[in-house]
This record gives structure tokens, C-alpha cells and sequence, in this order.
């Protein structure tokens, strides 16, 4: 009786597990969500505006609707021309640097070069590097940098150009503070101050998270949180 009681509660525990599976895999579906940040608010009424829309499944809600990152056009590190088309219907990270910084930026562009190696093969995935230097930073800075970390070319973009368009974008675009203090205040690190922030934006131009550059585990967050968006994409 013993034994027959045990071998009973042995097929339970095995059978259990793959009941589970049979239910999860015929009937279930995983969904995995990742916030969305700034919103838009509404000047009427000083709150989140709320509007009609598709949500990341498929699914008509109402909703917050929130700002998208603007478009751009600078400058690259090959000298020709880089508009926001490079990141139109991608998943992108943006960053700020600048080439004579000695400081967080080295630590920042090592992790942004791991970060493409994990997606080295996923064209929708793209990374957009703007200085905030763009007085010394010319095209052969930038393209120097680039081949130091191994930026590989059409996937990872240096951009220069206009000061007041890249403070701008960096302010209002990606909500990064970013001050350049002037040549009085002596060395370059001490001249310009900017975030240490990676900025993942999807492929609707809204902002989905903001990671520690120069701290590892929160570059892992951000490996993590780019293969969630890319999960959310192919189930749509």
C-alpha cells in the first residue's frame, strides 16, 4: 500500500511540471513590459496627456502620451552628413562624450562596446554618440575614437557639429544636463560637464530607460532591457 501511495505521488511530481508546460505553451503567452518616460503634458491642465493609442501589444488603450526624440543633422566621423534617418524605425542608445575626456567617457564607450558586441547582428539596433565638444571634436577626432573602441561602421555613429543643436537635443531631447563652463575652469574635464547617462530609445522615438554608463551591472540592465523591446517587437 506504501509503495503504491509513493509510486502515485512520484507520477504527480513529474507529471506536474509538464501539465504546466503543455497549458503554458498551447494556452499562454509571456508579456514583458518596459516603461516609457516623459511625458507629454498637457499645458490645459498641467497633467500627463492622455490619448487613444496602440500599446506594445496590439492593443487599443487609453493612454500617456509621451515625447519623442527629436531629429538631427550633424556631422560624422567620416565628414559627411548623419540625420536622424540613421535611427528612424531602430532601437537606439544614445550617448555624450567628448574625445579629450579622461574620465567617465572611456569607461562609457568600453561598455557601449560591449553592449554592440551582444548585438553585433541585429541591424535594428544602432548607437548614436554626440559630443559636446564639437569646437575640437572634427571628424578625425571622432573617427580615431571610433576605431579605438571598435565602433563598427553604419552601426555606430560619432556625431559633431552645431553646439547649440547638440545641447539642445541633449536638454530637451534626451533630458541629460550637459554645461560647458568655459576655458577658465582649466582642463577639459573640468570644462565640460555632461552625463554619464546611456539613453535606450525605441523604435517610436520614446525614451525607455536610463542606465549608468561606467557602472557594469546597470550596462547589463541595459543588454537586458534591449532584448525585452526586441521581444515586444517580433511578437507584434
Amino acid at each position: 500500500m506504501k509503495r503504491n501511495k509513493k509510486a502515485g505521488i512520484l507520477l504527480i511530481v513529474l507529471l506536474v511540471p509538464a501539465l504546466a508546460y503543455i497549458l503554458l505553451k498551447g494556452f499562454g503567452q509571456n508579456h514583458y513590459g518596459l516603461r516609457r518616460y516623459i511625458p507629454v503634458i498637457d499645458s490645459t491642465t498641467g497633467e500627463p496627456l492622455i490619448q487613444k493609442q496602440i500599446n506594445d501589444f496590439g492593443q487599443e488603450v487609453e493612454d500617456t502620451v509621451f515625447r519623442v526624440v527629436p531629429g538631427f543633422r550633424l556631422v560624422n566621423q567620416d565628414g559627411g552628413i548623419t540625420d536622424s534617418s540613421v535611427i528612424e524605425g531602430k532601437i537606439h542608445v544614445a550617448s555624450f562624450f567628448f574625445t579629450r575626456c579622461g574620465t567617465v567617457c572611456p569607461k562609457i564607450s568600453s561598455e557601449l562596446t560591449r553592449v554592440q558586441d551582444v548585438f553585433r547582428e541585429k541591424p535594428e539596433i544602432t548607437f548614436v554618440s554626440f559630443s559636446v565638444d564639437p569646437e575640437n571634436d572634427k571628424p578625425e577626432q571622432l573617427k580615431a575614437y571610433a576605431k579605438r573602441y571598435g565602433a563598427i561602421p553604419g552601426k555606430w555613429f560619432f556625431l559633431t557639429g552645431d553646439k547649440a543643436q547638440i545641447y539642445n537635443l541633449a536638454q530637451h531631447g534626451y533630458f541629460l544636463p550637459v554645461v560647458d563652463h568655459g576655458v577658465s575652469y582649466g582642463s577639459p574635464d573640468e570644462t565640460f560637464i555632461h552625463s554619464e547617462k546611456l539613453v535606450l530609445v525605441d523604435k517610436a522615438g520614446h525614451i525607455r530607460g536610463f542606465y549608468d554608463g561606467t557602472d557594469k551591472k546597470d550596462v547589463d540592465r541595459l543588454i537586458l532591457e534591449i532584448r525585452v523591446l526586441l521581444d515586444i517587437y517580433s511578437k507584434q
